[in-house]
């Protein structure tokens, strides 16, 4: 990608500052994207992804830092948004030199940007963050971290689609409901629970067999291939697994009255596709609006953790929701554009108290 091409990837996202981050001796090729920290500090995890290209590396980056800019914003956090991706393939290059070294080039950043786990980054990676730098969160509970975070990131997600209900149908209760998760992992596997518990019908697809077959048998789910999860006569479409699924393909079969899942930037094309479901009748959860659980769970982390705080803080994604879809029906614009305009109203408003970080 030519130096012309990235700054107007710059100006087109609006970022605030791009780091390019290579150290020979250990292999460590990474880049960290900040995108805005009029709130506060850029908090962002740190995924580990063998890229086709250095661009598709860059682009990523930039796309997943701006989506925490308004995670952060529309969740009342204190916090900016950044991201971090480390080029090349997990099993191969991950090493105890490697995640230090890159504690290192977040330390000389001086706490403008703060790393957690991501895709393909574990807690013990972070611990080896840690030796390096203060500036890491996601830390095990035995140092004073908050442990998983997925727990807290299902549960936002099942505010989200509790109040999407109430919204569509005029109750939020999802007993009897059936409801499509796509990507059965740590969040989903935990959404899937609390969708149990409360007597929801579910079927699930994953690439992987293994936890199928858990889930099946854990909480009575029906399994279903591929590809066939998207046109299935359901009431709600999780989607908790790969990004940009809603495109004009998947969204021309979807029979579902609601979308709300964990997956991030789940819109193929958030201008076409958000008018897309709006037009076909579909309420879509915005994805950075309820899958903030765990970003609010690192937020603790960093001014002091409590679970129960986390927690009580991840059940607002519910009346956040629901303002959300009042809008989106009250001035007829879609709920994807309805949210960044409320986080883009509290970045505005506190860029009248602070420039950035």
């Amino acid at each position: 990608m030519a130096e012309q091409e990235i700054f107007t990837q710059l100006s087109t996202y609006d970022h605030e500052q791009i780091v390019f981050c290579n150290d020979n001796a250990t292999g460590l090729k990474a880049i960290i994207a900040i995108h805005n920290t009029v709130l506060g500090p850029g908090l962002g995890g740190t995924r580990v992804w063998n890229y086709n290209n250095e661009a598709e590396a860059i682009n990523d980056v930039m796309r997943l830092s701006r989506g925490m800019t308004y995670k952060a914003a529309i969740s009342g956090l204190n916090l900016g948004g950044a991201k971090a991706v480390i080029i090349g393939d997990a099993s191969k290059i991950k090493t105890e030199a490697l995640m230090r070294k890159f504690g290192r080039f977040v330390e000389n950043l001086h706490g403008k940007y703060i790393t957690a786990e991501d895709v393909n980054t574990t807690t013990k990676d972070m611990e080896y963050v840690n030796m390096e730098t203060k500036h890491v969160v996601g830390l095990p509970e035995s140092m004073g971290g908050g442990g998983d975070p997925s727990p807290v990131t299902a549960y936002g997600v099942y505010m989200g689609m509790k109040a999407s209900a109430k919204h569509v149908f005029g109750t939020d209760s999802l007993a009897g409901k059936k409801v499509a998760v796509q990507g059965v992992g740590k969040v989903g596997g935990h959404l899937l629970e609390f969708l149990h518990k409360e007597g929801a019908e579910l079927f699930i697809s994953d690439i992987n067999q293994e936890m199928l077959n858990h889930y099946a048998g854990a909480v009575g789910a029906t399994i279903v291939k591929g590809e066939d999860i998207y046109g299935l006569d359901v009431d709600v479409f999780a989607p908790c697994a790969l990004g940009a699924i809603l495109n004009d393909e998947h969204i021309a079969k979807l029979k579902c009255s609601i979308i709300a899942g964990a997956a991030n930037n789940q819109l193929a094309d958030e201008t076409i596709h958000g008018p897309a479901l709006m037009n076909k009748g579909i309420t879509y959860a915005p994805d950075f609006l309820i899958n903030a659980g765990g970003l609010i769970n690192v937020y603790q982390e960093h001014i002091g953790y409590n679970r129960e705080t986390a927690y009580r803080k991840a059940e607002h994604i519910y009346d956040v929701t629901l303002e959300i879809l009042k809008i989106s029906a009250t001035e007829k614009i879609y709920t994807q554009k309805a949210a960044m305009n409320l986080a883009e109203k509290r970045i505005s408003d506190m860029s009248r108290v602070k420039s950035t970080y």
